[in-house]
């Protein structure tokens, strides 16, 4: 059985498997029609994810499901001694993983919070979103000053660290992040236009082009007045 990805082609949270795979030389399929809203309602999808959700990696020993996780697997698929991405030691491994869960919660996860009102996915609250820039400003600091002697997330080489990192910031930079806000971290900048553009990025990602405006917001939070 190949591996299946149960998920819209062009989702974000997609891609780190998709990369990961290139690096790997390891096939991923998409499951054909897939179509959100549908697709992960059904019986099927559900015995896969019981809350529903994609992407859904199919494989020949069961069903695998939240990005990371999937990603991690076809990490590990490859059982060459050669394998970097999870680096040459326990410490790098354990720093790739470091790096892996501080993206998701202080880069990532900011960035959902302030990029969903824009397309009516929750209500905008203006505070929500001051506290979500604020953390994502926090996040990015650090990981500046991490990237500011350091090439790669660990080591000298792409891991699994740099592929869910650029993943967790592709849409920051695509739809929230114009210049005159990503230029306060310019170590930031500069490994993330290196990593979109090396062959394995780009084959997934194609061109990638950074925003030049905020999107306006489409979910406006409920007022308590009467009508």
């Amino acid at each position: 059985m190949a591996l299946v990805m149960h998920s819209l082609t062009f989702k974000k949270n997609a891609y780190k498997a998709l990369i990961v795979a290139e690096y790997n030389g390891l096939n991923i399929e998409f499951a054909p029609n897939f179509e959100m809203g549908v697709s992960d309602k059904t019986p099927q999808f559900i015995n896969m994810n019981p809350i529903g959700k994609s992407p859904v990696l199919e494989t020949p020993d069961g069903p695998v499901f939240e990005s990371n996780a999937i990603a991690r697997y076809v990490a590990r698929s490859n059982s060459k001694a050669d394998n970097a991405l999870y680096g040459s030691s326990l410490i790098e491994y354990a720093q790739i993983e470091q790096w892996i869960d501080f993206t998701t919660l202080e880069i990532d996860a900011n960035l959902l919070t302030w990029f969903r009102p824009t397309v009516g996915r929750a209500p905008y609250y203006g505070p929500v979103e001051e506290a979500a820039i604020s953390g994502l400003k926090r996040g990015l600091g650090a990981l500046n000053t991490h990237l500011a002697s350091n090439t790669y997330m660990v080591g000298h080489s792409v891991t699994l660290a740099d592929i869910i990192t650029t993943c967790n910031l592709v849409y920051g930079f695509t739809k929230l992040m114009t210049k005159a806000f990503t230029s306060e971290f310019p170590h930031v900048e500069r490994y993330f236009w290196t990593m979109v553009n090396l062959p394995n990025f780009r084959k997934i990602f194609g061109e990638v082009n950074q925003t030049h405006s905020l999107p306006p917001v489409q979910s406006l939070a409920p007022t308590n007045k009467e009508v």
